[in-house]
């Protein structure tokens, strides 16, 4: 086993004078006062390797002993993981003592005491690949996959298999037999280092099917896919985490798994009481049932932050090996790529773009290229939906973190805080936002079948709407009310009950606060009903206060359950107005 001598400290960053090879990425334990500081090797140079330390240095000195483990940073899967509290190094914060881990305390992530029921898939004799389901058990009502080990090369003949009953995580519960006689004891738990993708799926297609969220401003004007990507920019105040809160709730996703990536400590904690209490609304029961939470608070080190988007990421991928239908929402990716900025400048690399690591936008296309759609070696498929949220400064959407992403990320979702200013939630800029899955074939055939052909016409006709009422808007503003033709009005108020229908939705109201697509669909033909509606009006005002009346309808009808005696009324009211 390698070792190694400290021979000097900057920060978080140490360097050793190592008596054997260690590789790129793998981990060595730091001997200091008691503690074992674990640590990441960032760059080899000759008999010198510097080492990212995931903990606070202070007390470390010159000619302290490292010890390396020949593996990488990994995480344990199994059973057990949903509805915990992890860092970045995958603790389970539950088991810690006090507010913080004290320095070299590491915490097991797994309930080795456990019993589960087991129950096998394959038999005796059956032939099976790395990843392939030899069993499953059930988490909180999910039903989970006990798998063959992910490293396995080649193929295997399962030699013996338990019978159906209950084991500990760690029980052996079948042995593989390759060709070469080699024995592989399998047990529930698995191991992978976070920063290598998982591969073992057979295909991976480009995504096509509708991720339903029930929020109408990107479920009908920037439709995300199960399996895509997307990214929430914004600054402070705009509503990113309720955002984010109402996606996790109501998408159709099996498995949530939040990684909160260097937010502030308040930040955190409002995650560790509310998600608890968010209601499922697909099964009446907690949402957290079915959630992990990754959280590394600001203060923390920053290998530390770096590593809870992997750990997440990697936590996502098993589940998908399990064809489950994975929401991983990162809050934030500007943190992570902080970290990542820290790292590159102690370690003295050429600077990019605001002192980002030149290949910033690599790192970040690799991994947002993590999630998506897979079929399985079974036949299955599985998928990671991986939503982003970037914190730019003081809201400049042009700063590299943000450019960056927006290169890999299919949709693009812009809080703007002019919309959060006016209470025009969620204040997602309608115009600079977009989903570039609009555009491919593969969902426009998916729609076409799921709702009807003439949808992304609809869509794609009211956002060419709402950029011709922000024009006329800008003119009204100018020119002032008696400056621009009666028609501007008319064809301004058009674009406004597109926003005020259509876009605006109340997160805290039981009814508006989820849409189904069927009701989406109803609410977008009234709306484009209106705007293909001829008026004839001889005045600003007539057209103002006409707008108002039809708008307060509309609202209230979003208000009402649907398909009720209230929301018909409301209906056709609306349709009377238009006569």
């Amino acid at each position: 086993m390698t070792k190694g001598t400290v021979s000097g400290v900057i920060a978080n960053m140490v360097t050793l004078k190592v008596d054997g090879p260690v590789k790129q990425g793998e981990i060595c334990y730091i001997e200091t006062g008691g503690d074992r500081l674990m640590s990441e090797v960032i760059k080899v140079v000759g008999s010198d390797v510097y080492v990212q330390v995931f903990e606070s240095t202070r007390g470390l000195k010159v000619g302290a002993v490292a010890e390396f483990t020949g593996h990488m940073l990994e995480v344990q899967l199994a059973p057990g993981m949903l509805s915990k509290n992890f860092d970045g190094l995958q603790n389970d914060l539950d088991k810690m003592d006090g507010v913080f881990l004290k320095r070299g305390q590491y915490t097991d992530p797994l309930d080795r005491e456990r019993l589960w029921d087991f129950e096998p898939i394959v038999k005796q004799g059956d032939e099976v690949r790395g990843s392939d389901w030899l069993g499953k058990v059930e988490e909180n009502s999910q039903p989970l996959k006990i798998m063959a080990p992910f490293q396995m090369e080649g193929t295997a003949r399962v030699k013996s298999i338990v019978a159906a009953g209950q084991y500990k995580v760690d029980d052996v519960i079948a042995v593989l037999e390759k060709e070469n006689g080699e024995e592989i004891k399998v047990t529930m738990v698995q191991r992978w280092p976070v920063k290598f993708a998982m591969t073992n799926y057979k295909q991976k297609p480009r995504p096509f099917k509708l991720l339903e969220t029930g929020v109408r401003t990107i479920d009908t004007f920037n439709p995300i896919v199960e399996g895509g990507t997307g990214f929430i920019p914004g600054p402070f105040g705009t509503g990113k985490t309720v955002l984010q809160h109402a996606i996790s709730k109501q998408a159709e996703a099996d498995i949530v798994i939040i990684a909160a990536c260097g937010e502030r400590a308040n930040e955190v904690v409002e995650i560790f009481t509310e998600f608890p209490e968010l209601v499922d609304p697909h099964t009446g029961r907690k949402l957290m049932e079915r959630t992990i939470i990754i959280a590394n608070t600001s203060n923390m080190p920053v290998a530390a932050r770096e590593a809870s988007v992997y750990t997440a990421m990697t936590m996502a991928e098993y589940y998908r090996s399990m064809g489950l239908r994975v929401l991983l929402m990162a809050d934030s990716t500007s943190r992570w790529a902080q970290a990542l900025r820290e790292m590159s400048n102690r370690m003295e690399e050429l600077p990019g773009p605001d002192a980002f690591p030149m290949d910033l936008g690599a790192l970040v296309a690799n991994f947002y290229g993590r999630a998506g759609y897979v079929y399985l070696n079974n036949g299955e498929v599985g998928s990671i939906t991986f939503i982003g949220t970037v914190s730019p400064a003081g809201g400049n959407l042009k700063e590299p973190v943000t450019e960056n992403t927006k290169k890999v990320a299919r949709c693009f979702y812009a809080l703007e805080q002019e919309r959060a200013d006016k209470k025009r939630y969620p204040a997602v800029n309608p115009i600079d936002s977009y989903s570039k899955y609009l555009e491919y074939p593969e969902f426009a055939e998916y729609i076409s079948k799921k709702i009807n052909d003439k949808w992304i016409p609809k869509v794609l006709s009211l956002k060419t709407r709402m950029q011709r009422g922000k024009e006329i808007a800008e003119q009204i503003n100018i020119l002032g009310d008696d400056g621009v033709p009666v028609d501007y009005h008319v064809t301004f108020w058009k674009s406004e009950i597109i926003d005020f229908v259509l876009l605006q939705q109340d997160a805290f109201d039981e009814v508006d606060a989820v849409s189904s697509l069927e009701r989406q669909e109803e609410i977008m033909d009234i709306v484009t009903s209106v705007c293909e509606h001829e008026f004839n009006f001889s005045h600003f005002e007539e057209v103002t206060d006409f707008f108002k009346k039809l708008i307060n309808l509309c609202k209230q009808m979003n208000y009402s359950p649907y398909k009720t005696q209230q929301y018909e009324d409301y209906k056709n009211q609306i349709k009377e107005m238009l006569q």
